[in-house]
């Protein structure tokens, strides 16, 4: 059996990573030919380009890149024709993997989707692409399966994959510090950072420590730090969720991360100005954190664009640190936030659907 999974981020090289050692547990033989990063590389998939080229965040950042989006897609198709796997396995990453879908259900090719494109938020037109391309769909979020019911698609409800991840950690007592992470990408990092730093800094009696991005080095944060006692720290971000009182977290996977490990925060985000004023136009949520959309309503505090200052984050931050009322609130939203997430095994769930979806070709 024959494999082509694709994913464009940090958070799907962890997913597909995971997904392909439930894939081998019991088809050890099967070859998976993969666009991912060090951990997919390291479970077994044979990658072929690192997701590292591919990021690129908002939109005057992708209209920016389009040559080279594009240049990616060609390339795609053709090493999936070389490939010839038995199912394409699309892993997030819409802007780019829903091209494909379309191309390769044209081509013939059966398409798995993991972890929904998040249409329920915008661009829900996209749903006739999905139902026209992705033959089986499988979902993270409790509110999905719902929401394709409303367009009379049937899809498959795994479970969140970050319930298996947490699960390996052990338990640790909170610190005196605080958690800084600003994203994965250098665009969020060189918007978001500065002012973390700026306002952790004022807690003199809280060790400050910056979650390092897998897809990032070093000496990308050098300059941020440098002169001051700030910690940066690659490759245990799990433990730094763990462990610290509060953190500050850019708005994505990292704020139901943090919210899983209850970990009190500020969920943060500021994009460039053209990029804003087209989400403001497009985006049909109430809420940019997935703490707040699971559990429909303003649980963590969310500081966006303009929001995003000095005195309201100090305020919002002494606030997690000192104040026991909001502490308790947190955690008790945070242990609602587990109960909706449809318990462990999503990767041996998702697996088995590709498993019975390339079986059935």
């Amino acid at each position: 059996m024959k494999l082509y999974i694709i994913s464009g981020e940090a958070s799907g090289d962890l997913h597909g990573s995971n997904l392909i050692k439930a894939i081998k547990k019991n088809h050890p033989n099967t070859l998976i030919r993969a666009w991912g990063g060090d951990l997919m590389r390291n479970a077994g998939a044979d990658v072929v380009k690192d997701y590292r080229e591919l990021a690129f965040m908002g939109f005057s950042e992708v209209v920016m890149n389009l040559r080279t989006i594009f240049r990616n897609i060609d390339y795609c198709k053709k090493d999936i024709l070389a490939f010839k796997p038995d199912t394409i396995v699309l892993i997030d990453y819409p802007g780019f993997n829903l091209r494909i879908a379309e191309w390769a259900k044209k081509e013939g090719f059966r398409v798995v989707y993991y972890i929904s494109p998040q249409i329920w938020a915008w661009k829900q037109g996209r749903i006739k692409k999905i139902k026209a391309y992705v033959d089986e769909m499988c979902v993270v979020l409790p509110f999905e399966k719902d929401f394709y019911a409303r367009f009379n698609m049937d899809v498959h409800f795994v479970g969140h994959p970050l319930l298996d991840e947490i699960k390996e950690i052990p338990e640790k007592d909170r610190k005196k510090q605080i958690a800084l992470l600003p994203g994965s990408r250098k665009q969020e990092i060189n918007a978001m950072l500065p002012l973390m730093l700026k306002v952790a800094s004022n807690f003199k009696d809280y060790e400050v420590l910056i979650a390092g991005a897998p897809g990032q080095s070093p000496e990308f944060y050098e300059p941020f730090i440098t002169g001051s006692n700030v910690k940066l720290v690659f490759g245990k971000t799990y433990e730094i969720l763990k462990s610290s009182a509060a953190g500050l977290v850019t708005s994505g996977t990292a704020t139901l991360e943090a919210g899983l490990f209850k970990m009190p925060q500020v969920v943060c985000y500021k994009g460039s100005t053209i990029s804003y004023w087209i989400a403001r136009q497009l985006v049909k949520i109430k809420y940019i954190s997935l703490v707040n959309l699971i559990l429909d309503k303003p649980s963590v505090k969310e500081l966006i664009q303009h929001d995003f200052n000095e005195k309201t984050l100090h305020e919002e931050l002494e606030k997690l640190l000192f104040s026991q009322e909001r502490r308790n609130q947190l955690d008790s939203d945070y242990q609602a936030l587990y109960e909706k997430l449809g318990g462990g095994g999503a990767s041996e769930k998702t697996a088995n659907v590709v498993l019975k979806s390339t079986s059935a070709d």
